[in-house]
């Protein structure tokens, strides 16, 4: 599947789910005082936007040295997203997590929660598919991880404003949105694949 810089910058964003990271980000930052919270926010976001970016430029040595082919990264890619999607559209019931007691460090923020191994995957995807594309793809994730930082330093007063029913609505929706990409993206592998088979 063919991506403009509009559409990565899309799937980055529906994949590290600003919105779906609310609850997480508020939970984790209780036992935080409240001067030092948008320190750590942007500390997370940053060491996130460094792990995702080493595995962007990483990801073809990672493709070769797994022997790895494009068309079977876009399929995988393409389930990974599905099961997030719907994982989106029917989350789990929620979990009674105890508060952290000391400030949190690289887990569970910087990952999995905007980190994790979709997002990886996916600047993997990009990456493979248009390699000479890799600055665009770097603006992609730079947008991305903008959008993050402004959205979770306001986490604690959205989730009051508009309230976990709409943000919960809002995700949903974001879940069917990615279902079509996925499906789409298995298509397209499909179809490379059919042709890539000998007649």
């Amino acid at each position: 599947m063919e991506h403009s810089f509009a559409s990565a910058t899309i799937l980055l964003l529906l994949i590290t789910d600003p919105l779906g990271n609310i609850p997480i980000f508020v939970s984790s930052l209780k036992a935080v005082p409240q001067a030092r919270r948008s320190r750590v926010i942007l500390r997370e976001v940053l060491i996130a936007f460094g792990v995702l970016l080493a595995f962007m430029f990483a990801g073809q040595a990672f493709l070769r040295a797994m022997s790895l082919s494009e068309v079977s990264l876009q399929i995988g890619g393409a389930l990974v997203l599905f099961l997030i999607a719907l994982r989106m559209i029917f989350p789990p019931p929620p979990q009674e997590n105890p508060v952290p007691q000391a400030e949190p460090l690289i887990v569970p923020l910087a990952i999995p929660a905007l980190a994790g191994p979709s997002a990886l995957a996916t600047v993997l995807l990009l990456v493979s598919q248009a390699p000479e594309r890799r600055l665009e793809w770097v603006a992609a994730l730079s947008v991305t991880m903008i959008v993050c930082t402004v959205v979770l330093l306001s986490a604690e007063r959205l989730q009051r404003v508009v309230g976990e029913r709409v943000i919960n609505a809002f995700e949903r929706l974001m879940g069917l949105v990615l279902v079509s990409i996925s499906v789409e993206m298995m298509i397209r592998g499909i179809k490379t694949l059919g042709r890539s088979w000998p007649a």
